[in-house]
C-alpha cells in the first residue's frame, strides 16, 4: 500500500538529512540509539544533541568561536584536511558527537580513544615560533567548552527556551565525563564554570589572516546537494548570530538587529519542519504491537 503523501514527504526530508551526516562511500549509517551508552535517555545530553538544527547552529558557532584560539587553530591548520574537504570535517565531528552521545560503551570508548591517539602525535609551530601540542589540555579544554557552550545555546535557543537552569548545569556536568576521556583540563561543571573559563581564556583570543580564512570556508562552503541548500543557508546564519557579541566583532561578522528576527523565525521554522519530519518517519517505521 502506497505511503500518504505527507509520509513519503517525511521520508525523503529525512533522505536528505541523512546524507548530510553519513558517508555512503565509507559505509557509514545513522548511529543506533543505545540506552547503555555515556549518557542515557534520562540524560540532557540525549535531549540537546538529538535535535538537528539546534546542532547545526551550535556547530558552526562553536568552530567559530573554536578558531580564535591561535593553538586551535593551527592544529586546525597544520594538520586537518578541511580547506579540501570542510563537509568531511563537519560531517566527522557530527558523527563522533553522534556516537559518543548515543553509540554503546565499547562504540563510544573507541571513538574517543580513537582521537586521543590522533591528538597525542600532532603538534607544531605557530607563525610566531612559539610551540603547541594538540594534546594540550588546556587546548582541549578550550575546544570542550567551546562547543558544549554552543551546543546547549543552539538548544535553547530553537528547541526548549524555557530550560532551567538546573537542566542547563546538568549538562555541563555530563559532558565534563567525555571532556575527562579526550584529556581535558580545566573542565566547567555549571553553566556559570563554562562562562568563567571563557572569560578566562579570551586574552589568549587573535584575529589574523588565517582566521579569517577559516571562517570564510566555513560560511561560504557550497551546500552538499540543492536539497540541503536552504538547511546550510539558514543554519550557517543563524550559527553566526548565535556567537556571543565580541566574537562576531573579532570576526568582522555582522548580525543586523532589522534582520535578527527573521533569522531566529526561519530557522526556528526549520526546526519545527525537521522535527515533524523525523517524528513522522519514526513513528511510521516503529513496531507495531
Amino acid at each position: 500500500m502506497r505511503a500518504p503523501l505527507a509520509l513519503r514527504t517525511q521520508r525523503a526530508i529525512a533522505r536528505q538529512v541523512v546524507a548530510m551526516f553519513n558517508d555512503p562511500s565509507r559505509g557509514e549509517t545513522p548511529i543506533v540509539r543505545r540506552p547503555d551508552g555515556l549518557f542515557g535517555p534520562e540524560s540532557v545530553a540525549w535531549r540537546v544533541h538529538g535535535d538537528v538544527v539546534g546542532m547545526l547552529v551550535g556547530g558552526v558557532s562553536g568552530l567559530l568561536l573554536q578558531m580564535l584560539h591561535p593553538k586551535v587553530l593551527a592544529g586546525v591548520w597544520d594538520h586537518s584536511n578541511f580547506r579540501a574537504d570542510m563537509h568531511g570535517r563537519l560531517r566527522r565531528t557530527a558523527r563522533f558527537i553522534a556516537m559518543t552521545t548515543y553509540g554503546g560503551p565499547e562504540e563510544a570508548t573507541r571513538a574517543i580513544e580513537r582521537v586521543r591517539t590522533i591528538h597525542s602525535h600532532l603538534g607544531g609551530t605557530l607563525p610566531s615560533g612559539e610551540a603547541y601540542r594538540v594534546s594540550d589540555p588546556e587546548l582541549l579544554a578550550w575546544v570542550h567548552v567551546t562547543e558544549c557552550w554552543s551546543f546547549l545555546h543552539g538548544w535553547i535557543r530553537y528547541g526548549e527556551p524555557d530550560m532551567s537552569a538546573a537542566d542547563q548545569d546538568r549538562y555541563f556536568v555530563e559532558m565534563a565525563t567525555m571532556g575527562a576521556m579526550l584529556g581535558a583540563d580545566p573542565l566547567p561543571r555549571s553553566k556559570l564554570e563554562a562562562r568563567r573559563l571563557i572569560d578566562r581564556m579570551r586574552p589568549q583570543l587573535r584575529v589574523d589572516d588565517r582566521t579569517r580564512e577559516v571562517a570564510r570556508l566555513v560560511l561560504s562552503q557550497p551546500p552538499s546537494s540543492p536539497a540541503t541548500a536552504p538547511i546550510q543557508t539558514m543554519t550557517l546564519q543563524a550559527g553566526v548570530e548565535l556567537l556571543p557579541v565580541w566574537a562576531r566583532r573579532m570576526h568582522g561578522l555582522s548580525a543586523p538587529v532589522l534582520t535578527r528576527p527573521l533569522v531566529r523565525a526561519g530557522t526556528m521554522g526549520l526546526a519545527r519542519t525537521l522535527r515533524w519530519t523525523f517524528a513522522g518517519v519514526r513513528a511510521a517505521d516503529a513496531p507495531s504491537s
